[in-house]
């Protein structure tokens, strides 16, 4: 299982006991904020694409959405989703608890500018019901990411 491979990554930091397996499904930004007791924009949701053949995963606040025009400007291409099946292969978690650890090789991650504002977020770890709280600067040594971006809409008051 993939809350497996997370848990066996974190254990190389020593934090593998943070993990928290929950009684109720995370799968989504609302259930995930339901069985955390937070608010849906501090869940570090992880949305995957494919860019010049290639995976990535993007990490984003909860409450922001993919700024098409944003992300074609970023990576030179149209936001195109791996479909389920792909995750999978590619990444190496199934979606709803897709995260940007214990990942298969390839994947390039990026961590979007929405997430800056918390203190706190709460990614996946691996499984539809499971998270971790990370402060920011957590997050960005535990991803082992590329670079910070900005692709998204919907979280401040500009749109």
């Amino acid at each position: 299982m993939a809350i497996e491979k997370v848990r066996a990554y974190f254990s190389e930091f020593q934090i593998e006991d943070r993990i928290r397996e929950l009684d109720a499904s995370s799968a989504t930004v609302e259930l995930a904020a339901l069985a955390l007791g937070c608010e849906p924009c501090r869940i570090a949701k992880t949305l995957s694409f494919l860019v010049q053949e290639r995976p990535i995963l993007i990490v984003m606040a909860g409450d922001a959405k993919i700024d098409n025009q944003k992300y074609k400007a970023r990576f030179g291409a149209k936001a195109k989703m791996l479909t389920p099946d792909e995750v999978v292969t590619l990444v190496g978690h199934e979606v709803g608890g897709v995260c940007p650890f214990g990942i298969k090789g390839g994947v390039t991650v990026y961590l979007d500018e929405s997430l800056k504002r918390f203190p706190t977020v709460f990614p996946a770890c691996g499984s539809g019901n499971s998270a971790i709280e990370l402060t920011i600067p957590e997050l960005e040594r535990y991803s082992d990411f590329s670079a910070w971006i900005d692709v998204c809409k919907n979280w401040r008051s500009d749109g």
